[in-house]
């Protein structure tokens, strides 16, 4: 296919902005999913939106849609996928070009992560469904999930059965354009409460059990942060006690570990719970711990289908293309633990997650190449893909 006019670059700007624009921090992706859902429609394109909004605690649910290729309904496919949410807003999203890139003008997100690929798949969609050159060489199916930011729950509860695709592709890692994601983490959430006794802090604090000093013991002895190149530990939040002037006699601790590696991501989760128990064995404090595997890891083999693909479709975009491994998850972990194979390629985002996030247009432009790049070699890649 032909590669973006300059018309069409214009028009994914104005597409991105005004996907910015629309708050949809994750569960409040209502107003986002109308906007996409309108656009789509007024292309002619027919939108299926599922039910998963109730029970992920979204006021929407995932859209798909469906442009048939060359070969008709039954022709080989690929899918594209993008979120709909955001992480937390902490000021209201005005996107402003400065020095040739989006950021936004207030002390807060963009957006970007993932608008980004959002108004790419969008566009993607207007130049295929207004095509006078006829059907693409190959299909596509479009989803665009919720709640991704909240450990991947509305591709979680996506039933990849209803896809026709061999394979698919999100663009959600803010790294430069060229990597492709070929191994992410497996991802535990630990929730602490440490249970202690209430006493006058001044009067006899020995007759209280303090669960907020039991718990920074237990923090103090963990190891976090980096640990491996392929393995992270965090104490996300700490809350406890009442007041200033009595022995806390309850805390709550909320920590993660993310490794590539399965085993080393549930021996360092053991390794930290072993730690809280001592903590709270030493301060005489009961202890209620759950653990929840959130996100199951994945390792992807170089020369699989979709990898190859991908690898061919940078090249063509003027990329070298390079695998790399990543401490954050994507709706490809969750595809891939459902049997569908997925990729994750960085989309060119910067910052993402920070107030200072931000996307060249020359990304935001080259996105849009790849994707119409992917669907010219999927078109060409062998029925049997590649070994």
């Amino acid at each position: 296919m032909r590669r973006a006019s300059e018309a069409e670059r214009e028009r994914l700007n104005e597409t991105f902005a005004a996907l910015c624009r629309i708050e949809s921090p994750s569960g409040r992706e209502r107003a986002c999913a109308d906007w996409i859902t309108r656009e789509l429609e007024g292309m002619g394109l027919e939108v299926d939106e599922d039910d998963v909004g109730s029970s992920v605690g979204s006021s929407a649910g995932n859209l798909l849609t469906r442009i048939p290729g060359s070969g008709g309904a039954g022709s080989r496919s690929i899918l594209l996928c993008a979120h709909m949410d955001t992480v937390p807003l902490t000021a209201p999203v005005d996107p402003v070009l400065i020095d040739g890139g989006w950021t936004n003008a207030g002390e807060g997100i963009l957006g970007a992560d993932n608008k980004t690929a959002v108004a790419v798949m969008i566009e993607v969609a207007r130049r295929l469904a207004g095509s006078k050159a006829g059907p693409p060489p190959v299909g596509v199916e479009l989803l665009f999930t919720v709640c991704e930011e909240i450990s991947l729950l509305g591709a979680r509860a996506f039933e990849t059965s209803r896809l026709n695709s061999s394979f698919g592709y999100v663009f959600d890692h803010a790294t430069p354009i060229g990597e492709i994601v070929i191994a992410a983490p497996t991802l535990h959430r630990i929730v602490a409460e440490f249970h202690g006794r209430a006493a006058h802090a001044g009067v006899r604090p020995e007759a209280g059990r303090s669960a907020i000093a039991a718990a920074a013991h237990a923090i103090a002895a963990m190891r976090l942060g980096r640990l491996d190149p392929e393995t992270t530990a965090n104490v996300g939040t700490i809350a406890g006690g009442t007041a200033i002037n009595v022995v806390p006699e309850r805390c709550r601790v909320e920590a993660e570990v993310r490794s590539v590696d399965r085993d080393c991501a549930e021996a360092l989760a053991t390794e930290m719970i072993d730690h809280m128990q001592d903590a709270a064995d030493a301060a005489e404090c009961d202890l209620d711990i759950t653990v929840e595997r959130m996100i199951d890891g994945y390792r992807i083999r170089p020369r699989a289908a979709e990898v190859a693909v991908a690898e061919e479709a940078l090249r063509a975009c003027g990329y070298e293309p390079s695998h790399i491994l990543t401490g954050g998850a994507s709706d490809a972990n969750a595809f891939r633990a459902a049997g569908f194979p997925c990729l994750n390629l960085a989309d060119g985002t910067e910052h993402n997650h920070e107030p200072t996030e931000r996307i060249s247009t020359d990304a935001l432009e080259s996105l849009l190449e790849l994707a119409i790049a992917l669907l010219d070699e999927s078109a060409a890649a062998p029925a049997g893909g590649v070994s």
